[in-house]
């Protein structure tokens, strides 16, 4: 079954190389002619173009790999000066890239139904074919995750390996491979520091149960220093390999700067279903209705859906800087992280802490971009097979992702594509969780969700038709051209904060019941 669908994805992506380029095509190609044609001191500090160096290390390193392989492809597209350029080879190459190193995700998500297998989820007697057992859907909902597969492979990024080094580093968590779970997130922090945001869940499971070996007696200093010593080599080691070089060349801070890019605003020109928005959006409607009301307001209107990346200043509301947001997300991740720690027998509490880390840093952080969700959705789905709640959050929250990323194919060639991928897969994930929980305990009916969660899920068509069609013939892409794409913003935010209210308040209240038991 795996080999099945894993080969039928092969297939897809080859047949979806042609779709459109944007604009991230152009910085990794631009990332590729930097590692090509430079020396290493010059990746951080050169400036070229707009598209500057901005990810860890390894991901350099990364770049630099393929960059010699790209070279009997079109070596034209390594020159640092070949801006905005796209031959055939180019765009051949850095699909091929893409779909090479989405075996390391597809081995991830192999090693996450062979996890549900030894845990034997898959061994109950309803199942009439493997194709709907635990194990299975897991495996068909990572593999076909239709948001992903949008971003990689017709957007274009490199999400897909390292969401699967993500996966495997989880997994031997749960298998209590703890040193190699520590590896794995730590090349992965090089490669994308996205991922710091949940690096607070692995430093209290391991520092609970590696280092502290579970419940802490201070009577008999039970804390193995030998652990520590290990955990801390490990870190160590893969941190000094990718910052070494930089750090010689005394260029440490000029490589956070590119990393931490503050001044880029508070939200992205498409403003990230989370918090933000909405205090974007209220802002907005203060500064309306002030005008409206001859108010005296001694700001002028902020630029936040201008289009651009950029630092700017709320109207009516009180502005945001990097400061607030760290502590608002630090204080939301707080509940999440005492519950790990209190709780150290149960292994899969470590991956719910990794979910509200990522939900809150999602939610409350600084410049998130809309794609930042499947750090939450990733996790959730191998979970979903477990828990009955956990299902329904993820059914409302995946939807929400999918139809976040929408406005990032905007083409026409891509609205078919997007809608279909993202209907074969919300359909899939509604029919078989439905089925996994309510065949023996709910009779015939098929639904998870409740009325009102239906009904929002629903309300997605007309926010759609009116998108892509009605828009235009009122005539309102002229007059407020980012109305659209604010109103998209609004109404996913509330979904998505509705889905992290539920989900925290269920993982703070579910007991420490042991992992095993079967939740159907």
């Amino acid at each position: 079954m795996f080999w099945i669908v894993l080969l039928g994805l092969i297939c897809l992506k080859i047949l979806l190389i042609p779709s459109y380029i944007s604009t991230d095509f152009e910085v990794h190609r631009n990332w590729l002619a930097i590692t090509y044609s430079l020396p290493v001191k010059e990746w951080y500090t050169e400036n070229y173009s707009e598209w500057t160096l901005d990810y860890p290390p390894f991901f350099a390193w990364f770049e630099f790999v393929l960059s010699q392989i790209a070279y009997f492809f079109d070596p034209k597209m390594l020159e640092l000066k070949s801006l905005k350029y796209k031959s055939d080879n180019t765009i051949l190459f850095q699909r091929l890239s893409v779909i090479f190193m989405d075996f390391i995700y597809a081995y991830g998500v192999k090693e996450c139904g062979k996890y549900l297998n030894d845990n034997k989820l898959r061994k109950c007697s309803k199942w009439k074919s493997r194709w709907n057992s635990p194990s299975s859907i897991v495996n068909i909902l990572l593999l076909t995750n239709a948001a992903l597969l949008l971003i990689d492979h017709v957007h274009f990024q490199y999400n897909g390996f390292l969401f699967g080094i993500l996966l495997l580093s989880m997994v031997r968590m749960l298998q209590k491979r703890y040193l190699e779970s520590a590896f794995l997130f730590s090349v992965l922090l090089n490669l994308k520091h996205i991922f710091i945001y949940v690096a607070p869940a692995y430093f209290i499971y391991l520092l609970r149960n590696y280092c502290l070996r579970g419940k802490i007696d201070i009577r008999q200093n039970r804390m193995i220093l030998k652990n520590f010593v290990k955990l801390g080599c490990i870190l160590f080691i893969v941190f000094l390999i990718s910052f070494g070089p930089f750090i010689f060349y005394g260029q440490l801070f000029q490589v956070l700067s590119r990393l931490f890019p503050f001044k880029r605003g508070l939200t992205h020109s498409y403003w990230a279903p989370n918090w933000w928005a909405l205090y974007n959006f209220v802002d907005k409607v203060l500064l309306y209705v002030g005008i409206k009301l001859n108010f005296d307001l001694k700001r002028e209107s902020a630029t936040m859906t201008g289009g651009l990346v950029q630092q700017y200043e709320h109207s009516v509301l009180p502005s945001i800087t990097p400061l607030h947001t760290f502590i608002i997300t630090f204080i939301a991740i707080i509940p999440g992280l005492w519950k790990l720690w209190m709780n150290p027998d149960n292994p899969l509490h470590f991956v719910r802490c990794l979910i509200t880390c990522a939900f809150s840093s999602f939610l409350f952080g600084w410049h998130v971009h809309e794609k930042a969700i499947l750090l939450s959705v990733i996790p959730l789905t191998f979970l979903s097979v477990f828990w009955r709640q956990e299902a329904v959050i993820f059914l409302i929250l995946s939807t929400i992702s999918h139809y976040s990323v929408f406005p990032l194919l905007y083409q026409p060639f891509e609205i078919p594509i997007k809608v279909l991928l993202t209907l074969m897969y919300c359909i899939y994930a509604f029919f078989n969780l439905s089925q996994l929980y309510n065949a023996k305990q709910h009779g015939c009916t098929l639904s998870l969700l409740n009325r009102t969660e239906t009904l929002y899920i629903v309300s997605l068509i007309p926010l759609f038709l009116y998108d892509h069609i009605f828009q235009y013939i009122l005539g309102f892409h002229l007059k407020w051209p980012f109305l659209a794409l604010m109103i998209t913003s609004v109404h996913n935010s509330l979904g998505i904060i509705y889905c992290y209210i539920k989900y925290y308040s269920y993982f703070l209240k579910l007991k420490d019941i042991n992992h095993k038991r079967k939740a159907y």
